[in-house]
């Protein structure tokens, strides 16, 4: 692959109105302080690739390194073209990088013989890892021009990075087309739109470049130049065509219209080159020169390109042939014939002999009609691609060139699964919508119908469209294809955990499921149980999670939505569990658009049972991470967990910041956990500052079928939270109806956080038998929940002392008190003080744990370093690069008081493979340490 380097503006000008945007440039390049890098958008010759070669000129005096890249039209199919660019320089330091990052890095940039495709995110930590050391001895800038014509897996890892580069001495500017996308756009850029120049500077910049231009040429040129610097240098010279132009025509065309008459005057040898050269998506000058030989059946020199050259619109170095404008190359191209262009394509074919996937693009770019040979071997492109992006583009030609209406669809529809695998919604509707138009076999129509449920998990879609996917599985399982049926039903039936279709519906899915000829205990068929029937199908659910708990060596995938399965049905120390077990799977793989949503099942189950220091961590990546990966029904998720957390620590404020987001969210796609979870942390704020009447409200409405928060599993699990607002507002009745609405649910299923909730709504409406009811509730397992437990010791501690019992009541309290102490439940262990103050017992002042004074993102480095975990290990686990890694852990020690690594992990509990033990040993460490104290 080519190293050259970008394209450049078409001649060096002066810049004439561009001080504020050369202050910003200098200034990023002088230290990029608390910004990444600038991207510097703007229409064709506005000026971006001028302020950029300033910035290097700048970066050159500081003492940077740059390293440069840039998007060619002609590269979009070829994965990592763009980054092999950026990164070749550096080609000595890559056996330096840790094994899975080498192999990554090598398999993407085609230094290894492996064809298995690499994870994006795999290939971006090698790529911060080996730039981050890189910086270690110079400051770096990094220059990625055209991005939009980046191919889609380079454009992706410089996104990684540039989000990833904020304590890194790397800076980068990236240069975008006006109206255009790339990844670069949300990665945390600064953007410098860049508009045209005012008319004083525009007329001084046409003097200075051609003083001796007549009056009227001159105002003229200014008129259709618009403040275009690139306009106001090349117009002059084609001035004579002006006059043919039509005024509305737009000024990109303007340009191109007036490169192209400057190649249409070069001699017929040398245009026929120059669109080999344009075609090509290479730019070796001999692949260009043998090309144009078979073109024009005779042996060529680099002679044939001089007058190109003279006329200003190549550069040729030693082995390269480079334009000097993006829109010289796209004129060439646009302005040839149709035939002229397929012919110049077969020229290329025929040289590439030695490079079969570039000779078989070139060959389909220069096929008319359709060719199925071509298509296989573009089916088979597809197929060795590293990279998504690709393999889309190499099926949809495929398609195009079919020889059959079933193959075109295969082709399309693999093509559109690809595409959702990437993330490219609007490119899988498309193809899916071409599709369409074809005759469909009955597997085909299946597979249309469900692969755009990949986007969201169809939360944006109306609920009625589950019933459909229901019928749909048993077509497609009475034509024959079960496993097609059972990825259609669990497409429906994660619907039903975002939205609610009503009880019908989920009879029809429970009937279709039965019907499979698949085993009750396949793990797809246990999450899809649990989602649809999370109290008719508990009991059969958790006998099998329970099996499925103590076996291993299962796909991460499998783990993740076992974990989702466990939730649904209230066994959160198992969805826990499983989610945990997913996570490393998830990490090491790259997976980065699964991880999120085991970690926000971790968190939220983690969160539940008590354990705020290890969920915060995990809440707070798996926002982080749902939000680069582009899935904001699960960020809205994870945002409400961290909420969540904020309100039992008792920082009310940040949790109403984190629960307006999350509302925002969850309304705008009607994602009702978000919204469930959403309210049930207004609940806790409102118990908190002893609102029980807002709070009571705040929880009923999770209950109310009309309510967009209604969430028909969910509902039952914030029980012991709703039972406390209920009685201390007085609304005892409406509670009792509550529960018994639960009543059947509560028999037929053996939910764990179900169970728990009901015994202890029931003692605190208990009368006279409360302390039966206490003593009941106390005597369940509750080993991982020590929240719940506490939670039963303060209410009944606090019963105790209203029946004067007080001596009795205090050996609750203090174990209330010391749980909620050491899970960081502020407002809960507060209460136990002043029933304990009450009580005739004080309570010494709850110093806050390590723990606590870490942000979730410092907590993670914390506890993977308390592990034993060198920086980058810990860089690995959370894709930084471990220069990174070693900058938090300096910020972190001043925080704990300690000066070394060694010292963590005496101050923070390691985090087990299993939260159920972490808890409690936490638990048992806090409560033996405040006994001794006391």
């Amino acid at each position: 692959m080519s190293t050259r380097a970008p394209e450049k503006e078409y001649r060096t000008m002066p810049m004439f109105g561009r001080d504020a945007e050369l202050k910003d440039l200098g200034a990023l390049v002088d230290g990029p302080g608390d910004r990444s890098g600038i991207l510097i958008e703007g229409e064709p010759g506005i000026g971006k690739s001028a302020l950029v070669e300033a910035a290097i000129a700048a970066a050159a005096v500081a003492g940077l390194r740059v390293l440069r890249t840039a998007g060619v039209e002609a590269e979009q199919s070829l994965p990592y073209a763009g980054l092999h660019r950026l990164l070749y320089p550096l080609r000595r330091g890559f056996d330096a990088l840790p094994t899975r990052q080498f192999d990554a890095l090598a398999m993407a940039l085609g230094v290894s013989d492996t064809t298995a495709e690499p994870s994006p995110y795999l290939v971006g930590l090698a790529a911060l890892t080996l730039l981050a050391d890189e910086a270690a001895d110079r400051p770096l800038l990094i220059v990625a021009e055209d991005v939009h014509w980046l191919d889609s897996a380079s454009a992706e890892v410089l996104a990684f990075l540039a989000r990833r580069i904020d304590t890194e001495p790397i800076a980068v500017i990236g240069t975008l087309r006006d109206g255009m996308a790339t990844p670069l756009c949300d990665a945390g850029l600064t953007d410098m739109p860049l508009g045209p120049i005012s008319d004083d500077d525009a007329t001084a910049l046409l003097d200075s470049l051609a003083p001796e231009l007549p009056e009227p040429i001159r105002l003229r040129v200014l008129a259709e130049a618009q403040g275009n610097p690139l306009a106001l240098n090349e117009l002059p010279t084609a001035v004579a065509d002006l006059t043919e132009f039509p005024l509305a025509l737009p000024l990109t065309a303007r340009l191109e219209r007036a490169f192209a008459a400057r190649g249409a005057a070069l001699p017929a040898s040398s245009r026929s080159a120059l669109l080999v050269a344009a075609l090509n998506d290479g730019d070796s000058i001999t692949e260009t020169l043998s090309a144009t030989g078979v073109l024009l059946g005779s042996t060529v020199g680099p002679e044939i390109l001089t007058p190109a050259v003279e006329a200003n619109l190549i550069d040729i170095a030693s082995s390269t042939v480079s334009f000097r404008h993006s829109l010289i190359r796209s004129a060439l191209a646009a302005t040839a014939t149709a035939d002229e262009r397929r012919r110049a394509h077969l020229a290329l074919a025929e040289i590439l002999g030695e490079l079969p996937d570039r000779r078989v693009r070139h060959r389909a770019a220069g096929s008319v009609g359709p060719d199925e040979q071509v298509a296989a071997e573009l089916e088979a492109i597809a197929e060795r691609a590293r990279h998504r992006g690709g393999a889309v583009v190499a099926l949809e030609r495929a398609a195009a060139l079919s020889d059959s209406p079933g193959r075109r669809a295969d082709r399309l529809l693999r093509a559109a699964e690809l595409a959702v695998d990437s993330g490219r919604r609007d490119t899988a509707e498309r193809l899916v919508d071409t599709a369409r138009t074809l005759p469909l076999t009955p597997g085909q129509q299946a597979t249309a119908n469900w692969l755009l449920s990949g986007f969201d998990d169809g939360v944006r879609e109306s609920p009625s469209r589950i019933a459909e996917l229901a019928g749909l599985a048993v077509s497609v399982a009475a034509d024959g294809y079960p496993d097609a049926a059972m990825r259609i039903l669990w497409g429906a039936a994660m619907r039903c955990f975002w939205s609610e279709p009503g009880p019908d519906t989920r009879r029809a899915l429970l009937a279709v499921a039965d019907a499979l000829p698949i085993p009750d205990g396949d793990p797809r068929m246990v999450a899809v149980n649990a989602y649809v029937a999370p109290f008719e199908r508990g009991d059969r659910v958790m006998g099998h999670l329970r099996a499925l708990a103590s076996t291993t060596g299962r796909d991460p995938e499998v783990d993740r939505f076992l974990g989702s399965a466990a939730l649904q049905v209230g066994a959160f120390d198992l969805a826990a569990h499983f989610s945990a077990a997913a996570a490393p799977g998830l990490r090491a793989a790259g997976r980065l658009g699964l991880l999120p949503r085991a970690l926000t099942v971790q968190a939220w189950s983690l969160t539940r049972l008590g354990d705020l220091a290890t969920a915060a961590p995990v809440a707070a990546e798996a926002a982080a991470l749902a939000r680069e990966t582009g899935q904001p029904f699960m960020q809205g998720l994870a945002t409400a967990v961290q909420a969540e957390i904020a309100a039992l620590h008792g920082d009310y404020s940040r949790a109403v910041e984190l629960t307006a987001e999350a509302d925002r969210v969850g309304l705008a796609s009607g994602a009702r956990p978000v919204l469930a979870t959403v309210q049930l942390t207004r609940g806790l704020i409102a118990l908190g500052e002893g609102r029980f009447d807002d709070a009571c409200t705040d929880l009923s409405r999770i209950h109310d079928p009309r309510d967009p928060s209604h969430a028909p599993a969910l509902r039952a699990y914030f029980l012991a939270e709703h039972a406390e607002a209920a009685v201390r507002a007085g609304q005892t009745d409406a509670l009792r109806e509550l529960l018994r609405d639960l009543e059947s649910a509560a028999a037929a299923a053996p939910a764990p956080a179900l169970q728990i909730g009901m015994r202890y709504a029931r003692a605190v409406l208990a009368a006279d038998a409360a302390e039966e009811h206490f003593e009941t509730a106390l005597a369940a397992d509750l080993i991982g929940w020590p929240a719940e437990r506490a939670r039963l010791h303060l209410a009944y501690g606090e019963w105790l002392r209203r029946q004067r019992r007080v001596v009795e009541s205090r050996t609750h309290l203090r174990t209330a008190r010391e749980t909620f102490d050491a899970l960081g439940f502020t407002a809960w262990s507060e209460r136990a003080r002043l029933e304990l103050r009450s009580a005739g017992e004080s309570s010494p002042n709850r110093s806050p744990d390590a723990r606590e004074q870490l942000t979730p993102h410092e907590l993670s480095i914390a506890q993977l370093a308390a592990q034993g975990l060198t920086n980058r290990e810990i860089g690995q686990r959370l894709y930084l690069s471990h220069r990174t890694v070693s900058t938090h852990l300096h910020r972190i020690f001043p925080k704990l008081g300690i000066s070394s690594r060694g010292d963590l992990a005496a101050l923070l509990p390691t985090e087990d493979e299993a939260p159920r033990s972490t808890v409690i040993a936490y638990v048992i460490r806090r409560s033996w340490r405040h006994r001794r104290v006391a």
